[in-house]
């Protein structure tokens, strides 16, 4: 089985923004501000609705037979429409298990209005049985079927009173949380041009969430301690050899 876990980062869709407030040719940064204005205004939060962010970064954990990768999709100048599509034509590809840290209330709807905006087709992403049979009964779109895996929804039974940072549950189980920056630091670094840093951050939050994953599913009988324990042993592997720093760092972090 391939499983397939992911994250993403955004920014501002200051192009949409402008638009949508009629905010002429105002620089990108003004637009912004007008944006984050505009919603502390209406409910108090700088945090945009889901059709206002633009995807700068898609990283992934990909474990199939005998071997794990960890990267971000495209390259670090790739636009959007290239991040999305590789996104969607690898679930086309390969059918993954998908893997998230509240894909279901953030990640995937922004990657849908993404998709929408750019004109990706992401047919069986999107099948619920009619290409596929299979599909009726377990597919993409069902909160409870299991081709998505959504690990925060599930441990907090589908109830936001009970939703938890990834980052907290990744400390209280031994694993290296937050390393590089934060979600709340993107947008100045997207501003600065530095997207290494970026991808960087979003690859090691998808670590976190592959070896959160990992403990839920030894939690849940679905792996025994044994196979657990050769799963983060090759991953560990990985990571140690890796050419980048920031997973070698990760690595030692992780202990």
């Amino acid at each position: 089985m391939n499983v397939f876990v992911f994250d993403i980062e955004t920014v501002p869709d200051v192009d949409t923004g402008r638009l949508i407030y009629e905010l002429g040719d105002l620089p990108d940064e003004q637009v912004a501000e007008a944006m984050f204005l505009k919603n502390r205004q209406k409910n108090g939060s700088d945090f945009l609705p889901h059709y206002l962010h633009k995807t700068v970064a898609i990283s992934a954990v990909f474990r199939a037979q005998d071997r794990v990768k960890v990267w971000s999709l495209g390259e670090e100048d790739s636009p959007e429409e290239e991040l999305i599509k590789r996104f969607f034509d690898g679930i086309d590809r390969f059918s993954p298990v998908l893997v998230s840290w509240n894909g279901s209330g953030f990640d995937l709807p922004v990657l849908h209005y993404r998709a929408l905006k750019h004109g990706v087709a992401a047919a069986q992403y999107w099948d619920t049985g009619g290409l596929d049979s299979g599909f009726k009964w377990n597919n993409y779109i069902s909160r409870y079927h299991a081709r998505h895996t959504d690990v925060m929804d599930l441990l907090a039974l589908y109830t936001g009173r009970a939703n938890a940072p990834l980052d907290h549950i990744a400390t209280m189980l031994g694993f290296p949380g937050k390393m590089g920056m934060s979600g709340s630091k993107v947008w100045q670094a997207y501003q600065a041009g530095d997207i290494a840093a970026i991808r960087n951050y979003c690859e090691t939050d998808v670590l976190n969430t592959y070896l959160v994953y990992l403990k839920f599913e030894l939690m849940r009988g679905h792996i025994d301690q044994r196979t657990y324990e050769k799963e983060c042993e090759l991953l560990r592997s990985v990571l140690q050899h890796a050419e980048q720093e920031h997973l070698t760092e990760f690595a030692k972090a992780w202990g």
